[in-house]
């Protein structure tokens, strides 16, 4: 047997190998999103908590779970190597949109405001919200900068500390929410949106989370990590990677279901919030009043800036991968300012423009997460990613500009192209239009494979006859 189809270590792992890995995808993946979408979709979804549940598990749990295997079926070293068989320029331009979505545009000043709204916020002043977020925001990118620029281990040491009591502090508030709930959840009010299509409304509420974006852009962090235990060939890599990922998104899960379910009951003693940051905020208030909320602030802000170091050094180092013209910490300075200017809209502002970019990125990180998987069956043909990657972006496209804020949705050309989408295209009403192109594509494609396969197998057969 060929040495590189053997792992330098033929041995199973253990289970404290396991959760190494464990803890690391955990780490990946839980940031400052998955604790205030899956909150808020519950009070969104009310009474119908339990089927808006299940469609936010299959892109926030099962999705992210995919695109670490995704990543390590291909053996890809990052984001660009996924969208490789597209062509360097499209593989190009998808690493960029990734990185700045996770990254400065959305991903990184969520990181501060989160901590600012669900933390700090509601110990100041009213009239302090404004320029108390651009304090902390700027010593918030500040310090992630000095941390990220001597590549320090520093936060990552008290983050191995304060992080679990981060969950601690969590368990806690779930523990007395199960014991003394604010109220039935079957008894709460339904958003319109939720009355008919909980389902697919949960389902769009997962890309959120942005954690299938995240893992195409840090799944080589695990593969890696496996790889140093000595599991190198592609199918024990991918074996203990679906074996911790496992492990990991399950306990995601069980927290995004408790949370959803919280969200839901908490519609008895308050009103909808606008955002999942400050029914955050309420329920630790209720539960376990000023000391909890101070406590939560400590917690959560080193949380959120433990992630942020990752964020932007992260962005750093691709970026400078990809354009080395440009040091890794020019590039640094630039993701962190940034982000503090982003971070300064507001969480409600965050949101409402990363939607159209989210619902834009998502059906293509979902395509070629399922064809990277299915990849070794069709040898990664190029003509069937471009197939499926060109349908999908006819729907993606309008997806976006129907999820624009009114300032561009409710313009005479936005609306006379919604209006052609909703007539055209399947689901579109459920942004969910993207489905039946992309498996059309799909099947065009996987068409011309194996018809150029088989006149390929004949052309051999027929040439090796005729030097006989």
């Amino acid at each position: 047997m060929n040495k590189s189809e053997t792992d330098l270590n033929p041995q199973p792992l253990t289970w404290k190998d396991y959760l190494v890995v464990s803890s690391l995808l955990f780490g990946l993946f839980f940031g400052a999103g998955n604790l205030i979408f899956p909150l808020h979709l519950g009070q969104l979804a009310g009474a119908h908590w339990l089927t808006a549940m299940i469609g936010f598990l299959v892109t926030a749990v099962l999705l992210p779970l995919l695109s670490v295997l995704a990543v390590s079926i291909t053996r890809s070293q990052g984001v660009y190597d996924i969208g490789r068989p597209l062509g360097p320029a499209f593989a190009l331009v998808f690493m960029v949109l990734i990185h700045a979505t996770i990254g400065p545009l959305f991903g990184t000043p969520r990181t501060a405001t989160v901590s600012f709204t669900v933390g700090l916020a509601p110990l100041l002043p009213a009239n302090w919200a404004h320029g108390g977020l651009l304090v902390f925001s700027a010593i918030f990118f500040l310090v992630a900068f000095i941390i990220s620029y001597q590549e320090s281990s520093i936060l990552s040491s008290v983050g191995k500390v304060l992080n679990p009591l981060f969950l601690l502090l969590l368990m806690v508030v779930f523990f007395l929410a199960i014991l003394n709930p604010m109220g039935a959840t079957a008894n709460q009010s339904v958003t319109a949106a939720y009355q008919h299509n909980a389902f697919f409304n949960g389902f769009l509420q997962g890309y959120n989370t942005m954690d299938a974006l995240a893992g195409l852009a840090f799944g080589v962090t695990i593969v890696t990590a496996v790889k140093q235990m000595g599991k190198t060939t592609p199918k024990s890599n991918a074996k203990v990677t679906a074996k911790a990922g496992i492990l990991a998104t399950a306990l995601i899960g069980l927290i995004y279901v408790v949370l959803i379910w919280i969200g839901a009951t908490t519609l008895a003693k308050f009103k909808l919030s606008p955002d999942g940051g400050i029914a955050f905020n309420q329920l630790v208030n209720y539960y376990l009043g000023r000391a909890g909320q101070v406590l939560l602030a400590v917690l959560i802000t080193v949380t959120c800036l433990t992630t942020a170091v990752g964020l932007v050094a992260a962005f750093a180092q691709d970026f400078h991968k990809h354009f080395p013209k440009v040091s890794y910490h020019v590039w640094l300075v630039f993701t962190c300012i940034a982000s503090f200017l982003t971070a300064n809209f507001g969480l409600d502002t965050i949101i409402a423009w990363s939607t159209p970019l989210l619902m834009l990125l998502y059906p293509f990180a979902m395509v070629l997460i399922l064809l990277s998987i299915f990849s070794p069956f069709f040898q990664r043909d190029p003509q069937v990613y471009v197939w499926t990657v060109a349908l999908t972006a006819v729907a993606a496209v309008l997806d976006m500009i129907a999820a624009f804020p009114p300032v561009i949705s409710q313009t005479a050309w936005a609306k006379a192209v919604g209006t052609w989408q909703q007539q055209f295209l399947p689901f579109a009403s459920l942004g969910m239009d993207w489905i039946v192109p992309a498996a059309l594509g799909a099947v065009i494609g996987l068409t011309l494979h194996f018809v150029s396969q088989a006149h390929l197998k004949n052309a051999k057969t027929k040439y090796a006859h005729s030097n006989n």
